[in-house]
């Protein structure tokens, strides 16, 4: 008796399910966007996520992702990219265990991905490996500084610069860290290259017992530039007191050395460290709503310090 063939049935919702709960099962501490991608995976349709929205002030942002996973489209919203990211892809993990009609196409057998870093990712500490290098070299700390910021607010480019000395690199990446981090190794490799009988590096050392730029040397100074510091209120609004800082500096003989702080102040406002090349070293903080904002009150700050010393009997 001959026996009749027929298809196979289409993968139910429940199977579904049970794929999710065997991936969930696997590693209880996965999250949801782990989990989701794992199905993905599997089921050869990765999900997508896009930026839907991002409103809201510095300190109290806002944001709304989409994931798209074949026919399913779902929203997360919530105080930070991931956090929303999370939401999103919890979602819809809920819809394909419990939606019978959602059309995923069967796992097929894959290839077995071996782990690859992602593109931006940075091997080893290359910002402290430069620093000790400039250490050890007896040169000038390395200088970070944002030289561009491009694209869309949920798709920011950064491109940052790293100077030592006569020496510049940059790097870009979709966070300042990351950019960073790039220019770092990018002239720490570039350092390295150079044999060291030919790295020509003028650095501005005081000259025999000369100390540098003292308190003691402002309080004496007949420079325009410090005697107008003394007089000054230091109080007039939209200063530009990053200029009057270099001008001060360029007077009396010392660097200044802007590094901006990775995290937000407790008010939610960016922060950035001024560092003066003065004997002893000044290192003042400023805040701001912009990265330009800090390093102007950082600046105020420094100048402030300056006319309290110079003025001192």
């Amino acid at each position: 008796m001959s026996m009749e063939r027929f298809p196979a049935a289409p993968k139910r919702s429940s199977d579904k399910a049970n794929s999710i709960n065997e991936l969930a099962a696997t590693n209880p501490s996965k999250t949801p966007i782990q989990l989701l991608h794992e199905f993905g995976i599997k089921t050869s349709n990765p999900p997508v996520y896009t930026c839907e929205k991002a409103e809201g002030q510095a300190h109290n942002p806002s944001f709304t992702f989409r994931v798209t996973i074949g026919e399913i489209s779902c929203l997360g919203e919530g105080p930070s990219k991931k956090v929303a990211k999370h939401k999103a892809a919890d979602a819809a993990l809920n819809v394909i265990r419990g939606d019978a009609n959602v059309n995923l196409p069967a796992a097929e057998p894959i290839a077995k991905d071996v782990t690859k870093p992602p593109a931006n990712q940075i091997q080893g500490n290359p910002i402290g490996s430069l620093q000790e290098l400039a250490v050890q070299k007896g040169w000038r700390l390395p200088e970070y500084f944002v030289s561009q910021e491009a694209g869309p607010p949920h798709k920011r480019e950064f491109t940052m610069s790293c100077r030592v000395e006569s020496f510049v690199e940059t790097g870009s990446g979709t966070s300042k860290k990351v950019a960073k981090k790039i220019a770092a190794e990018k002239l720490l490799a570039k350092l390295k290259s150079i044999p060291a009988d030919n790295i020509n590096i003028s650095l501005k050392k005081p000259i025999g017992n000369n100390p540098g730029c003292t308190w003691d040397s402002l309080k004496n100074s007949s420079g325009e530039k410090i005697n107008l510091l003394k007089r000054s209120a230091l109080s007039i609004p939209n200063t530009d007191y990053v200029k009057m800082l270099t001008e001060v500096a360029e007077e009396q003989d010392f660097r200044i050395s802007y590094m901006d702080i990775e995290e937000l102040s407790v008010n939610g406002q960016y922060q950035c460290l001024a560092e003066l090349s003065t004997n002893p070293v000044t290192v003042c903080h400023g805040t701001g709503l912009s990265c330009g904002n800090a390093h102007n009150d950082a600046a105020h700050n420094a100048l402030q310090y300056l006319k309290i010393m110079a003025g001192r009997k």
